[in-house]
Protein backbone atom coordinates (compact mmCIF):
# COMPACT_ATOMS: atom_id res chain seq x y z
CA UNK A 1 0.00 0.00 0.00
CA UNK A 2 1.28 3.48 -0.84
CA UNK A 3 0.83 6.81 0.88
CA UNK A 4 0.40 8.93 -2.25
CA UNK A 5 -2.22 11.64 -2.49
CA UNK A 6 -4.31 11.78 -5.67
CA UNK A 7 -1.97 14.22 -7.44
CA UNK A 8 1.08 12.10 -6.66
CA UNK A 9 -0.73 8.96 -7.81
CA UNK A 10 -1.70 10.68 -11.09
CA UNK A 11 1.95 11.58 -11.69
CA UNK A 12 3.10 8.04 -10.93
CA UNK A 13 0.44 6.58 -13.23
CA UNK A 14 1.46 8.95 -16.05
CA UNK A 15 5.13 8.05 -15.56
CA UNK A 16 4.45 4.33 -15.59
CA UNK A 17 2.27 4.69 -18.70
CA UNK A 18 5.02 6.63 -20.50
CA UNK A 19 2.91 9.79 -20.86
CA UNK A 20 5.45 12.15 -19.28
CA UNK A 21 7.76 14.13 -21.56
CA UNK A 22 10.91 16.09 -20.85
CA UNK A 23 10.44 19.86 -20.77
CA UNK A 24 11.61 21.74 -23.85
CA UNK A 25 13.36 24.31 -21.64
CA UNK A 26 14.81 21.86 -19.12
CA UNK A 27 18.01 23.77 -18.31
CA UNK A 28 16.14 27.07 -17.91
CA UNK A 29 13.58 25.44 -15.61
CA UNK A 30 16.26 23.71 -13.56
CA UNK A 31 18.12 26.99 -13.09
CA UNK A 32 14.89 28.69 -12.03
CA UNK A 33 14.20 25.96 -9.45
CA UNK A 34 17.77 26.17 -8.16
CA UNK A 35 17.41 29.92 -7.67
CA UNK A 36 14.11 29.49 -5.84
CA UNK A 37 15.60 26.79 -3.59
CA UNK A 38 18.64 28.94 -2.81
CA UNK A 39 16.46 31.91 -1.89
CA UNK A 40 14.21 29.73 0.25
CA UNK A 41 17.04 28.34 2.33
CA UNK A 42 19.17 31.48 2.47
CA UNK A 43 20.13 32.24 6.02
CA UNK A 44 20.66 35.97 6.24
CA UNK A 45 19.81 36.77 9.86
CA UNK A 46 21.45 35.93 13.15
CA UNK A 47 19.90 35.51 16.57
CA UNK A 48 21.24 34.89 20.05
CA UNK A 49 19.25 32.67 22.33
CA UNK A 50 19.71 31.44 25.87
CA UNK A 51 18.89 27.79 26.54
CA UNK A 52 19.29 25.57 29.52
CA UNK A 53 22.47 23.51 29.28
CA UNK A 54 20.34 20.36 29.51
CA UNK A 55 18.25 21.38 26.49
CA UNK A 56 21.38 22.28 24.54
CA UNK A 57 22.98 18.91 25.31
CA UNK A 58 19.79 17.14 24.24
CA UNK A 59 19.67 19.13 20.99
CA UNK A 60 23.32 18.37 20.31
CA UNK A 61 22.76 14.66 20.97
CA UNK A 62 19.73 14.59 18.68
CA UNK A 63 21.63 16.42 15.95
CA UNK A 64 24.50 13.95 16.27
CA UNK A 65 22.03 11.08 15.94
CA UNK A 66 20.57 12.74 12.81
CA UNK A 67 24.05 13.43 11.42
CA UNK A 68 23.64 17.19 11.15
CA UNK A 69 25.07 20.21 13.02
CA UNK A 70 22.97 21.21 16.02
CA UNK A 71 22.49 24.76 14.68
CA UNK A 72 21.00 23.27 11.51
CA UNK A 73 18.64 21.14 13.61
CA UNK A 74 17.51 24.18 15.62
CA UNK A 75 17.00 26.19 12.43
CA UNK A 76 14.99 23.35 10.91
CA UNK A 77 12.78 23.06 13.99
CA UNK A 78 12.10 26.81 13.99
CA UNK A 79 11.37 26.81 10.25
CA UNK A 80 8.91 23.94 10.58
CA UNK A 81 7.20 25.70 13.50
CA UNK A 82 6.67 29.01 11.71
CA UNK A 83 5.61 27.17 8.54
CA UNK A 84 2.95 25.22 10.46
CA UNK A 85 4.61 21.86 9.83
CA UNK A 86 5.54 21.16 13.43
CA UNK A 87 2.73 19.26 15.10
CA UNK A 88 2.43 19.02 18.87
CA UNK A 89 2.45 15.44 20.05
CA UNK A 90 0.63 14.73 23.31
CA UNK A 91 2.07 12.10 25.60
CA UNK A 92 -0.44 9.86 27.31
CA UNK A 93 0.84 8.56 30.61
Amino acid sequence: MNNFDSEEQDILDAFEAGRLQRSENLEKELESHRAIAAATFKKDARINIRLSSKDLRMLQARALKEGIPYQTLISSILHKFVDGQLVEKSINK
